[in-house]
């Protein structure tokens, strides 16, 4: 599935919660939901700068996808680092690189977070993005 696909997935996926209760609940599930980041990967290199809780984050290539797993001392937190998984793993470097995210604000998550876990969120962005980056970079270097 595309980058958009998955966002237009997760956009079809919050209409259907009627208040943000039912779609924090939602959001806790996700992060109940993600597979558990092998224990190696927790430490001080794989966590995110930027995010008030605990967040780590491990990137790999897959054949010539990128794969991410992560974790969250916070559950809501979790959940919204599943949903940045959901969106970017398992595609192309230069895909998530490239690619325009607007499902934050379509859901609207970015209004009914605070501004300390909007500003974490923005900070998972960064690093998947960076992750990107650096991994078509050295793509690149070795073609």
């Amino acid at each position: 599935m595309t980058i958009k696909e998955q966002q237009d997935n997760i956009i079809a996926d919050f209409e259907v919660f009627g208040d943000w209760m039912e779609k924090y609940e939602y959001i806790i599930q996700l992060g109940k939901d993600l597979p558990l980041i092998d224990p190696t990967y927790k430490t001080d290199d794989n966590l995110i700068r930027g995010c008030q809780s605990k967040v780590w984050l491990h990137a790999e290539m897959q054949g010539d996808k990128l794969v991410f797993t992560a974790d969250s001392d916070a559950v809501i937190t979790k959940g919204l680092v599943a949903l940045m998984i959901q969106v970017l793993s398992h595609q192309a470097p230069k895909d998530i690189a490239n690619a325009d995210i607007y499902f934050i604000d379509a859901i609207g998550l970015t209004s009914h977070l605070s501004p300390t876990r909007s500003n974490g969120l923005l900070s998972m962005l960064k690093q998947i993005k960076l992750y990107a980056i650096g991994y078509q970079a050295k793509s690149v270097q070795q073609n």
